[in-house]
């Protein structure tokens, strides 16, 4: 069945879900800010990469919700960074009707707690989106890589698993790799895992997952984020996919690097263009659930510095 939907962001991750759905002949609308108004006159979309080429015209882009408010959503997908998550979801909260579900599509460790807590877990979905995307202009993402399926489901089982097997069927048919997962904490960590061993040094280091990979030294740095990170979701109780660290590892090694290898971290694109990192979802978290459990995770905590003073930096470059 056809759904109405808001994407909230219309970053590179937003750009890729409101264009291939809306050509799917889903009713699409998104929220941004204002400033990119003006570049999504048209309302038109454009998607190439390693999915195809895909083009779409909006119902309506929006940078308040005013024009939204008659419209009943079915589905909301944030698409935000991190870092807004807390905003968005206010802003978009008196949107959420009583069968509206909120899709949580981001980054990092937070995002879906703050979400369930603003709306209640019976309208928060949780999914892991693990293909990379670049927007070299507002409007047109270009799809680079894909490490796996997006998958999708409710943490606390709050939802009916049929209900969330339906939207995770057409998002799938819309072009986006897509399953439902009754797991899908324990496949958030994998990413959180993913990321915080990658995403930042890729940035700091200005290279590929495959570089990375491939030298000693950057081998051991990425070996112990993850023994540290492994170290702090136990001690939490948080649900993982794997017994071990050294299980992790091997997987992350041998079946999550190679088919992203060229590929490098959104983090580095966001120093380049000079905008806020995502660090405090990854591995900033990690620092303060270690804090709370009296754990020390200095690499993390080095990891994090590092970040910090390369976005400072790039924020004080001139034009």
């Amino acid at each position: 069945m056809p759904y109405t939907i808001l994407i909230t962001g219309l970053g590179a991750l937003g750009t890729v879900f409101a264009a291939m759905l809306k050509k799917a002949g889903h009713t699409v609308h998104a929220l941004t800010k204002d400033k990119y108004l003006s570049y999504l006159n048209d309302r038109q979309l454009r998607v190439t990469g390693i999915w195809g080429r895909h083009e779409a015209t909006l119902d309506g882009i929006h940078a308040s919700l005013d024009p939204l408010r008659n419209i009943s959503f079915d589905l909301i997908i944030l698409t935000v960074k991190s870092y807004d998550t807390a905003s968005a979801i206010v802003q978009v909260k008196p949107l959420v009707g009583r069968d509206t579900l909120v899709i949580v599509a981001q980054n990092g460790y937070g995002n879906y707690e703050a979400v369930a807590g603003a709306v209640g877990r019976e309208h928060a979905l949780l999914a892991r989106v693990i293909f990379g995307v670049k927007l070299p202009a507002p409007g047109r993402a270009e799809v680079t890589v894909i490490a796996d399926d997006v998958r999708m489901g409710q943490p606390e089982n709050a939802v009916d698993p049929e209900r969330v097997k339906a939207i995770a069927a057409a998002i799938n048919a819309a072009g986006i790799p897509t399953t439902y997962a009754v797991n899908v904490a324990a496949i958030l960590w994998d990413k959180i895992l993913y990321n915080a061993a990658l995403n930042p040094l890729g940035a700091v280091l200005e290279c590929t997952y495959g570089q990375l990979a491939e030298d000693a030294g950057t081998r051991l740095v990425m070996d112990r984020i993850i023994g540290e990170v492994f170290l702090v979701a136990q001690a939490h109780n948080m649900p993982l996919n794997w017994r071990t660290a050294d299980e992790y590892r091997t997987h992350f090694y041998t079946s999550l690097v190679p088919p992203t290898a060229k590929h490098f971290p959104s983090m580095y694109y966001d120093v380049k263009a000079g905008k806020r990192l995502e660090i405090d979802a990854l591995n900033g978290a990690v620092v303060r659930l270690a804090a709370e459990k009296g754990i020390s995770v200095p690499v993390n905590e080095t990891i994090t510095a590092l970040i910090k003073a390369k976005e400072a930096l790039a924020a004080r470059k001139p034009g």
